[in-house]
């Protein structure tokens, strides 16, 4: 598994999902809104949202050609998620609801911990 987080399809993937969240985000779409309204995001600080994940979305597909680059990204993604994991504790929410946030902080972290492989390294 964690072989497959390293691949270069991981990165793409992972990029595809946080601009189509930050496009989401940005409307805002009204189930976003609903759940920022019960975690009690203000008003004011949510264009943080949709401009943090498109910066990763970007930051996720220079894995080829910056590593590094997309290393950090996923650390601060697992950051992220450990936020979001702490704001669905916080307000008692469902675990279904806890769940995706919490799977993406273990994905992140994982591929904080390992770093993108590159093409051509067999790991």
């Amino acid at each position: 598994m964690a072989d497959t987080l390293t691949a270069p399809r991981a990165y793409v993937a992972l990029a595809a999902f946080q601009a189509g969240d930050a496009v989401a985000c940005g409307i805002p779409l009204p189930q976003i809104a609903k759940a920022l309204d019960s975690y009690g995001v203000p008003d004011r600080i949510r264009w943080v949202l949709p401009t943090a994940k498109a910066a990763s979305a970007v930051g996720l597909l220079s894995a080829p050609r910056y590593p590094r680059l997309a290393r950090l990204t996923s650390a601060m993604l697992a950051v992220y998620f450990v936020l979001a994991v702490g704001a669905h504790l916080r307000i008692r929410d469902k675990a279904v609801n806890t769940l995706p946030a919490a799977t993406f902080l273990l994905l992140h972290t994982v591929m904080a911990v390992r770093g993108p492989r590159r093409v051509d390294d067999r790991r």
